[in-house]
């Protein structure tokens, strides 16, 4: 005799509530799956596109290098003036630069990747610098 009997629907209100908050918890679960998706995809994408990048760009380095010991050779050989021998090793300095500024991008390419995989690292496990 002490239960209510009519309660004017509250009961299934409370029910209702407690659906829509688990449905809410379920989306933003989902949606922080496909999040994590996204980011992995894109991180291996990403690493895809600058190994090629980097292939290239070392051909491109090997070239400006083969360039400038033939410029040197034909200045010490009396073919060409200076200016040939500084012309080469200014492209071979900037192909070297275009090189170490792809091998950042991969570096923080990979450092993403991880991230999004979850980590796997932290501070105490990198080596000191002396």
């Amino acid at each position: 005799m002490a239960q209510t009997v009519f309660d004017a629907g509250r009961r299934r209100a409370i029910s209702d509530q407690a659906k829509a908050g688990y449905d809410q918890t379920i989306a933003g679960y989902q949606q922080t799956v496909l999040t994590a998706f996204q980011e992995v995809e894109d991180s291996l994408s990403d690493l895809r596109v600058l190994e090629e990048e980097a292939k290239t760009q070392d051909a491109a380095v090997a070239a400006a290098n083969r360039s400038v010991a033939q410029a040197t050779n034909r200045y010490k050989g009396g073919l060409e003036n200076y200016l040939t021998v500084i012309t080469a090793q200014t492209a071979a300095l900037n192909n070297e630069r275009v090189a170490v500024t792809i091998l950042t991008r991969r570096m923080t390419s990979s450092v993403l990747l991880i991230k999004a995989l979850g980590g796997g690292w932290d501070v105490t496990q990198l080596p000191s610098v002396n």
